[in-house]
Order: C-alpha cells, then structure tokens, then sequence
C-alpha cells in the first residue's frame, strides 16, 4: 500500500487522464474502435506513470505493471518511465530511479522506458533535466524522440500544424548535434499516428504538409506507431505503404523496431505481426532479428550517429529483400 505522502505525490503530478481524449485533443476520428484504442493507451500511460509516482521503489512499480494486459503494458512501462524521470528531476529525496529501474524488468522494455524520460524532459526545466549520459549511446536517441511526441501531442498547433522545428536543443556535444532535431521528428511522426487517428491518408497528409527534407523521419516515426500501437487492418497498411513512396523502407525501418520492442518485452501481438507482414514482408521475429544483427559494435561521433547508420542498413535490408 502506497504512502499517504506517495499517494498525494501522485494525485499532484499526475496528469488528468481527459488530457489523452481525442476530442479534447483535437484529433482525427476515424472509427469508435480507433478513438477506444488510442484513449485506452492514454489511459495505460497514465497508469503507469502513477505507479511510478506511488512507489517506494522501481521494484514495486514493476509488480503492478506486469498486471497490465500485454497490449497496453510497453505504453505503462513508458509511462512508468517518465514518471521515474520526473522524481528523478524533481527536488526530492533519492535518486537514480531511472537507472534503477532499468536494471531491473524495465531492461525488457528499454525502449519504452528510453521514450518516457524525453517525456519528462518537455515537463521539467531544463537545469532539472535527467542525466542521460549514461545511457546506451545508441539507443538514448530515443529520448529525443519522446521528447518529439509528446510535443506533437500535447503542442499541437505548433509542432504539427505551424511544423515546428527545434532550432536549438541541449544535448552531448560529442553526440552528433545535427541529428536532434531528426530524432525529435521521428517522435514527432510517431505522434501523427495518433493525431491523424490511425487513418493512413490522415496520417500520410499530415506528414506531407512538412517539408520534403523532414518526411523521411515522420514516416519512420509513423511507421514505428502503425506497428506498435495499431489500430488498422491489412488494406490500411498496404495504403499507408503506398502513400510512403519512397519513404516505405524507412517504414518498414520503424516497423521493425516495433517488432524489437514487443518481442524484447514479450508483447507481440496480432497486430504488430500483421504490420510485420504487410510492412516489411516478413514475419515479425525475422523483422527483430534484422534490427539485432546490423546493430553497431562501435560508435560513431561525426555529423551521422550510429543511430542512423543503424536506421539505414535496416532499411536497405528491406529494400534489398523486395527488389
């Protein structure tokens, strides 16, 4: 049982679950069933967060949010990710929850959890901001794109449709600067799932009104949300993938990384295997395993990270594979 004092930690700092509701977001109807999905990964979201707020330790969060279905539970998992980041950067006793909760069952869900601490990254002043120097150096790129999303999602007349860019943005200095602002607008189109309402024209719309130069990380980004999250049918996707043109291998890129992150976990679903399928012609494990065998050893510090590197030869694996 939490603490009086946890428990009103958490009812101050969390957010009001209306805040993920379609309507009052602004966002696409396509059906019901889409509005369902989308606000239930709100809500989960949420839910772990609070469990973060509540616990004592990353231990006790950790035995809650394995009672979330396994749909929803990588999205409590990040949710539960932010939430640690936030105590983190937060004047408040303790420290290191983050890390802490990483080396726990959190491992599973890295990506997630990666993505929640650049949620709270956009919520905190930045002198407040969570130490992500010791983070993977490949992976911690995706804070950056937790950051993109929640902007897109919670700033939306600014950083959808006014298509802002970050112009200037802390960051390691050895860790390829030029790129932040293309790891914020995967985030960004990772977003664009959820304000386009999972409707694949709304979707490839939104992301075309950018500039042609920023399509490619939309796209991946969206590729990413299409397979992880769901919420379309197999024409759906075929049409998403039509719409992405020449951008349909880095789809195919953040499919694939979809896959990794539900399969690391243990989540994969109908849906993600469908995405698979459709998104990179191949089933969802071999689509992991293509993301495992070209991940880089080294790391590179030029204006290209690994990061992308990585991002790339998956992409041209996939290319390669239907030509």
């Amino acid at each position: 049982m939490p603490s009086p004092l946890r428990m009103l930690r958490r009812r101050i700092l969390t957010p009001n679950v209306a805040e993920t509701q379609l309507a009052r977001r602004g966002f696409h109807v396509k059906t019901p069933d889409a509005r369902e999905l989308l606000e239930t990964v709100g809500s989960r979201f949420l839910e772990g967060y609070a469990y973060a707020m509540e616990a004592g330790t990353p231990a006790e969060a950790e035995t809650r949010l394995e009672t979330v279905p396994a749909r929803f539970r990588g999205f409590a998992y990040e949710g539960a990710g932010m939430g640690f980041a936030m105590l983190d950067g937060l004047p408040l006793p303790g420290r290191g929850r983050v890390g802490e909760f990483l080396a726990g069952r959190g491992a599973r869900h890295n990506y997630m959890v990666y993505v929640g601490i650049g949620w709270a990254m956009a919520r905190l002043p930045r002198f407040r901001w969570p130490d992500i120097t010791g983070l993977d150096p490949l992976l911690r790129w995706l804070v950056l794109d937790g950051y993109g999303f929640h902007q897109a999602y919670f700033r939306t007349e600014q950083y959808v449709h006014g298509r802002h860019r970050e112009r200037s943005f802390p960051w390691p200095a050895d860790d390829s600067p030029g790129y932040v602002s293309r790891a914020i607008d995967q985030g960004v189109g990772r977003a664009l799932w959820f304000v386009g309402g999972t409707d694949p024209d709304v979707v490839a719309t939104l992301i075309e009104k950018f500039p042609e130069r920023r399509h490619s990380d939309l796209y991946g980004g969206a590729g990413l949300a299409a397979a992880y999250a769901g919420g379309v049918d197999e024409a759906e996707l075929r049409a998403f993938q039509d719409r992405a043109g020449i951008h349909r291998a880095i789809v195919a890129q953040g499919a694939a990384f979809a896959c990794e992150a539900r399969i690391r976990a243990g989540l994969l679903g109908p849906h993600t295997e469908l995405a698979a399928q459709v998104l990179c012609g191949t089933d969802a494990a071999a689509a992991a395993k293509v993301t495992q065998d070209l991940r880089p050893t080294g790391r590179s510090t030029g204006p290209v990270p690994s990061y992308e590197t990585w991002r790339q030869a998956i992409a041209d694996t996939f290319t390669a594979a239907r030509s």
